[in-house]
């Protein structure tokens, strides 16, 4: 007899979300999240590494055709292409990393391979990521603060387009209505965030020049290892707490059809669960 198939909505909804019906907890999300990144950095870890290296090789192609490394520094219109490009590379595999988070918030496992689960949804990831950097640069250039919004309001967008299937405008518009209303909170985090990498960058500034160079290296590689894992897992429990993830699930699985929370606090891979994504 085919088993049954329950939607089910873990964390909030974005009726809620559209009233400020939400908690961003700063310090139980940090907890959380650091948790998630004990158990499940790896296959974020590898899903960024591709992502970076193919950046880099793209970087390079690109460059290349439009006359060096250095005229692309020196032109602002070439730079501005050479962004778009890369951009338009890696935002397909961004997506999957961006969704691993979201994933390891509803106590799923992840693998290395999920940085190509969303190619297609790349069209609508590419068009999201182009415009909310086209909004945030525009907003650092007019003036420091509504850059610091939009980049704080523009963070769910991705996930929007491919958890809710939205397309990308109203994605951008309904995070932007929904985060305003947490946007002191949600600051907090991304500079605890930002302050980390800092912290982080200083060794390996101060022995750059040092003969223990090397050294410097090591622990910031140590660091980024953990540290961009949780970054992605903050965004996930972020994403869960405003707009809620929907799953779809088994009638023998672990999670509480009344409550919508894993029965377990803890969704395995090997069960008959699937992320409606």
């Amino acid at each position: 007899m085919p088993e049954k198939i329950t939607i089910v909505q873990i964390g909030g909804s974005i009726e809620r979300a559209l009233k400020g019906d939400y908690q961003i907890d700063v310090k139980a999300i940090l907890t959380e999240s650091w948790q998630q990144t004990l158990k499940s950095r790896l296959a974020i870890n590898l899903g960024l590494l591709f992502s970076l290296l193919l950046g880099m090789v793209v970087s390079f192609v690109a460059s290349s055709y439009l006359g060096g490394i250095e005229t692309v520094l020196a032109d602002p219109q070439a730079g501005m292409l050479l962004n778009v490009v890369v951009t338009v590379a890696i935002w397909p595999f961004m997506a999957g990393v961006e969704m691993m988070g979201v994933q390891h918030a509803v106590g799923m496992k992840t693998h290395a391979k999920m940085t190509f689960a969303f190619l297609t949804r790349a069209s609508w990831v590419v068009l999201c990521a182009l415009f909310t950097s086209v909004l945030i640069s525009l907003g650092f250039q007019l003036f420091i603060l509504p850059g610091i919004f939009l980049a704080v309001t523009l963070s769910l967008t991705v996930p929007l387009v491919i958890e809710k299937k939205m397309m990308p405008m109203k994605a951008i518009v309904l995070s932007i209505q929904a985060l305003r209303f947490k946007f002191f909170p949600l600051l907090l985090l991304y500079t605890l965030l930002l302050s980390s990498l800092i912290v982080l960058l200083l060794p390996f500034i101060l022995l750059l020049e040092s003969s223990v160079a090397p050294l410097g290296i090591v622990i910031f590689l140590i660091g980024i290892s953990f540290l961009a894992p949780l970054f992605y897992n903050v965004k996930g429990i972020i994403y869960r707490e405003i707009f809620g993830i929907s799953i779809a699930t088994s009638d023998d699985s672990n999670i509480d059809h009344n409550s919508g929370e894993p029965k377990s606090k803890k969704i395995d891979s090997g069960s008959n669960d699937t992320f409606s994504a």
